[in-house]
């Protein structure tokens, strides 16, 4: 398999750390030219705290670049990492929601565009148009990001989670399918497990126009016909690492039976539903799936 290439544009520091910017190790950058991390994990316990770096990191699927930010906690070994994906027509900005925190606690997050994954209005990095997009072309890109990932100085593989919202936690789901045997867990919030039967009911396969408008954002017929005979239900049975599921109460676009449902369906599985949340978390929910999802992760590395 392809090995992706990383490369990083920029480093934004968040923290205090001394130094001035050159090369560190592979083709990562470093504000302190005498920092390494250890080929040992960093020992971390529930109530650590840290500083942390914001990197910006471009990696690639089949020639189109992917664009996304890592969150670094400033630690002598390697750390944790949990990949984040946005959902339908959003960005990477999603998952800064969660970012800060994470990193604070010792655990690194990079979150990314997928390509053509953002609507209008909502501004993509990546390569790629939404005609192009597809739940399955993002669970090849959140695969290649993985890929790279394991390779990044600061990241211990054994330790990488997904972590999706919406559209995004179906595509965590179904690339965590594909790496069942590799990553530590997925923690799936508000996930829209409801997509296949969305497009049965929507549409029919034999009249679908080359493009067309779909929850406001133009896509293709790509983006029907790649799940049109695949439903993640049917498979998910197979990840047995553990899974954690956030789903609000007061979700009016993916009704929170279908992650109960999923719940029962994954064979170690723990389920919250918040009460009061609606679909797409802010406010205190956002502190409240953040504290609950750290504490999965502590739990799990």
């Amino acid at each position: 398999m392809k090995k992706m290439t990383a490369l990083i544009l920029s480093l934004i520091i968040l923290s205090a750390v001394p130094g001035c910017s050159d090369k560190a190790k592979g083709s990562l950058v470093s504000t302190n030219p005498d920092r390494s991390f250890s080929s040992e994990p960093e020992s971390l316990v529930r109530d650590s705290e840290y500083n942390y770096e914001v990197r910006e990191i471009l990696c690639e699927n089949k020639g189109k670049k992917i664009y996304g930010k890592a969150y670094v906690p400033v630690a002598d070994g390697k750390v944790p990492l949990v990949i984040a994906c946005h959902g339908f027509g959003t960005n990477h900005e999603i998952g800064e929601g969660y970012a800060e925190e994470y990193a604070k606690h010792g655990i690194a997050l990079y979150t990314f565009d997928f390509c053509g994954g953002s609507g209008d209005g909502c501004e993509n990095l990546s390569d790629g148009k939404t005609t192009d997009m597809s739940v399955m072309t993002e669970a090849s890109d959140l695969g290649e990001v993985y890929l790279a990932a394991k390779e990044w100085d600061f990241v211990d593989e054994k330790r990488i989670f997904f972590q999706g919202g919406s559209q995004g936690g179906l595509v965590a789901a179904i690339a965590g399918i594909r790496f069942r045997r590799e990553i530590a867990g997925l923690i799936l919030l508000y996930p829209a497990f409801d997509t296949y039967d969305n497009i049965h009911s929507e549409f029919s396969l034999g009249d679908l126009p080359d493009e067309f408008d779909f929850e406001g954002i133009t896509v293709g017929r790509k983006y029907v016909e790649d799940l049109w005979n695949y439903d993640a239900r049917d498979h998910i049975s197979g990840f047995e690492k553990p899974v954690l599921i956030l789903h609000g109460s007061e979700d009016d676009v993916v009704p929170p039976s279908y992650s109960k449902e999923a719940s029962k369906l994954y064979p170690n599985c723990t389920f919250f539903l918040i009460s009061g949340a609606e679909h797409g978390f802010s406010g205190r929910y956002i502190g409240e799936a953040g504290d609950l999802a750290l504490d999965f992760i502590f739990k799990n590395i």
